[in-house]
């Protein structure tokens, strides 16, 4: 656990949350300042800053929980669908340095966008380019 970190005292009991799923590893509470609502944060308990961080057993169990929740929190709130994503870094607008899910119901009409959105300009990337990157990556 880190000491400074607002999530792990949440996992600790010392700050409050309104916890809707727990397992051993994961935790599961409404976001306390929802963009919708039923916003809900998935975190491990243990200390992971990035997505990175996570080993394959937690990472697994993390994600088994947020396709547990994702329906039974649209159906309860009545939501159209859902957005699920994490901001991984400070550059992608990672507010609290604990990895965590959001799970964002939404609605016809409700004026929100989807997550391409968070990705500002497009770029214009040749053949060569992505296969480059693409090569890069699977290294």
């Amino acid at each position: 656990m880190s000491a400074d970190c607002v999530f792990c005292s949440i996992v600790d009991g010392d700050i409050p949350a309104r916890t809707v799923h727990e397992t051993d590893s994961v935790l599961a509470f409404l976001d306390a300042n929802p963009l919708a609502r039923g916003h809900t944060l998935v975190i491990p308990k243990s200390h992971a800053q990035h997505v990175g961080d996570l080993d394959d057993d937690l990472a697994s169990e993390l994600f088994a929980v947020v396709t547990e929740l994702t329906p039974r929190i649209e159906s309860t709130v009545g939501a159209d669908g859902a957005n699920v994503g994490i901001n991984d870094g400070e550059a992608a607008g990672q507010e609290v340095p604990h990895v965590h899910v959001h799970v964002i119901p939404r609605f016809e009409d409700d004026g929100g966008a989807p997550l391409h959105a968070v990705g500002g300009e497009r770029p214009d990337l040749s053949d060569d380019e992505l296969d480059a990157v693409a090569e890069a990556i699977s290294g």
